[in-house]
């Protein structure tokens, strides 16, 4: 009789575990999704100079470190944003990794840019990084790093 009720409790730790995974891989899926799509967001905001969206995606305490090494604060960067030429900003092979209410992005971005009447293509690798606030991902962090032709 023992062996069965031991048996019985192990079995439903094992249920108990796989289901606190399953929910957790769950949570984790739904996070990247939202985290990728709060990305894209970003490039619309920055292209279309929307500070009221950038704003909203970045956390008050923001970092930005600029391609060419300038350390800018949010006020900063969304003053960066608005005066810029920027006309798209498209992101590739941007990877998520949580680390509970935290979550860095990597990927690599291309930009457009049109200035004194001339269009040029700006590539670069990028690294965010999120956190979980008041139950919305917001970036705490940021830099982007030219990548040379």
């Amino acid at each position: 009789m023992r062996t069965h009720a031991v048996t019985f409790v192990c079995v439903c730790l094992l249920i108990s575990c796989a289901q606190v995974s399953w929910s957790q891989g769950s949570d984790d899926n739904a996070a990247r999704t939202r985290i990728l799509a709060l990305e894209h967001a970003w490039n619309q905001a920055e292209a279309f100079k929307d500070l009221k969206a950038l704003d909203s995606i970045m956390d008050n305490s923001l970092l930005y470190v600029d391609e060419d090494g300038t350390l800018l604060t949010k006020p900063e960067f969304l003053a960066r944003v608005k005066s810029a030429h920027l006309q798209k900003v498209v992101t590739q092979s941007m990877s998520v990794a949580l680390f509970g209410n935290a979550a860095i992005v990597t990927g690599i971005y291309e930009a457009e840019i049109f200035k004194n009447g001339k269009a040029k293509v700006a590539r670069g690798r990028f690294l965010d990084t999120w956190t979980l606030r008041n139950s919305t991902w917001v970036c705490i962090a940021a830099q982007s790093t030219p990548i040379q032709r």
